[in-house]
């Protein structure tokens, strides 16, 4: 019969799975590219992860920092006053030069790492100025345990030569010459004195930060030793003795 041949013999043994596979059309599994988009996607959430990490490790890094300025400005037992003014905005050291008085130069920003109790006054140093240094001297010593972070610094605003009988008084002492136009930039008096009138506080970022009324005597030292013990101890977390 015509068409006869195209069909297998009712008797024909089974086809092999080879010969099935053959006659069935290739069966392709197709799995779907990352768009462009979407990888870019991705990278942006990395990003932003990064940087969120990034800026939790600086926040733990400056806790410490933070939270004993915010304790001293800020967390005040009611009633309580400083002796000293807060200086705000406070004012970095100026980047200018001074000399030792060996005629060594001294890069005022070096002296940053301490807590600076400064005192200014020209060469000769007048009554005034020798009780300024006494207190300085002696407000140090009065910390016991903290003294070692704290510096005390006269500037000599002027060029005339430190009398001998002093030296030996200035032992712990840092003595630098400065120029006093560059100074009367950083440091400002209160209205109506002189800036040979006050002690001054820098912290150990190198910040301006306290003022002590003018003319300071005894029983004014005594608070500000109060002062100085309430920042040394709100500041122990993160300052340590020494320059890094």
């Amino acid at each position: 019969m015509s068409g006869s041949n195209s069909l297998p013999p009712a008797d024909a043994p089974p086809a092999s799975r080879a010969e099935r596979d053959a006659e069935q059309p290739l069966d392709l599994t197709v799995h779907s590219l990352p768009s462009l988009g979407d990888a870019e996607g991705g990278q942006a959430v990395r990003t932003r992860s990064g940087r969120w990490k990034m800026l939790a490790v600086l926040l733990v890094c400056a806790a410490p920092v933070i939270a004993s300025y915010f304790t001293y400005y800020v967390v005040r037992p009611e009633g309580r006053r400083n002796f000293g003014a807060l200086v705000e905005p406070q004012r970095p050291l100026p980047a200018f030069d001074a000399r030792s008085l060996d005629g060594r130069v001294v890069p005022l920003p070096s002296l940053q790492g301490q807590w600076l109790l400064i005192s200014v006054a020209g060469g000769a140093c007048d009554a005034a100025c020798e009780q300024h240094l006494y207190l300085q001297r002696q407000l140090r010593e009065s910390l016991g345990k903290y003294k070692d972070r704290i510096d005390w610094v006269w500037l000599v605003s002027d060029e005339a030569p430190v009398r001998e009988a002093l030296q030996p008084a200035l032992a712990t002492a840092s003595v630098l010459r400065v120029d006093a136009q560059q100074l009367s930039q950083w440091l400002v008096p209160a209205a109506g004195q002189a800036l040979a009138d006050h002690l001054y506080l820098v912290d150990p970022r190198g910040h301006w930060m306290m003022r002590f009324p003018a003319r300071l005597d005894r029983e004014g030292a005594a608070s500000a030793k109060r002062d100085l013990e309430r920042l040394m101890r709100a500041s122990a977390s993160w300052d340590e003795a020494g320059r890094p």
